[in-house]
């Protein structure tokens, strides 16, 4: 990992955040840089990394309060009407700047822990009775799928893949991509490859965090070919697991 490749993805996620360049946490969501990567080697502090980047360095971002925290997921349970997925949640912060990064909502703990939380938190709250009826749903269906197993997130893996055939690309989830290659590739005139696959326990919802970050590259709209660059492609391949 290049001092300059750095320093090319703060200025390509700036431009796409608005101008603004992104946390050291938010910016590795979006480019699979990690801390590990540019630390002690290049810069000690994030903010040197953005200020050779050209920009000034964001103020130091306040902790965010539990409670803040509920609050941000009550928002976005009541505008998709439903409990978000990880990849939803990563999307929501990615399209917008206001919402924490997923990893600060880690803090709560898992899917049921996060749900535990937020109905403690709207408990004998008159304005909240939506947002319990959901949370209620969520512990329910946890507890029918018996006791062991209802403190843990739903751990059904799956996979995001992209393919190439002729020049374009393709953005999809499988539970097994090479069968989904063959299923589609039979039906192209030209041969279509596997580039790279990233495993994951939110295969919708990472699925669609792809195809709103290259959203601007597809070949037609509703659907999943893009016409990406090495720059794209790299950036996709960073992740083997989201």
């Amino acid at each position: 990992m290049d001092k300059k490749h750095i320093i090319n993805e703060i200025i390509r996620t700036a431009k796409e955040n608005n101008g603004t360049p992104l946390g050291k946490d938010r910016f590795a969501s979006a480019t699979g840089i990690k801390w590990s990567d540019w630390y002690g080697k290049y810069w000690s502090k994030w903010g040197d990394a953005v200020k050779e980047a050209g920009f000034k360095p964001n103020k130091l971002q306040i902790a965010y309060d539990t409670n803040v925290l509920i609050e941000h997921i009550i928002s976005l349970i009541r505008e998709i009407r439903k409990f978000p997925t990880s990849g939803e949640i990563r999307l929501k912060a990615y399209t917008n700047k206001g919402f924490p990064s997923h990893n600060v909502f880690n803090r709560l703990g898992n899917k049921t822990k996060k749900v535990e939380k937020i109905l403690k938190y709207c408990k004998d709250k008159g304005n909240y009775r939506d947002v319990i009826e959901i949370c209620k749903e969520v512990l329910g269906s946890s507890e029918k799928e018996g006791n062991s197993d209802a403190g843990k997130d739903d751990l059904k893996f799956g996979y995001v893949y992209l393919m190439k055939s002729g020049r374009y690309y393709k953005i999809g989830r499988s539970d097994c991509v090479e069968k989904r290659n063959y299923e589609i590739g039979i039906k192209l005139p030209e041969e279509l490859k596997i580039i790279h696959k990233i495993k994951t326990d939110d295969p919708i919802g990472i699925e669609a965090y792809w195809h709103k970050r290259f959203e601007n590259k597809k070949v037609r709209k509703r659907t999943e070919w893009f016409d990406l660059s090495n720059s794209d492609i790299k950036t996709f391949k960073r992740r083997t697991f989201m």
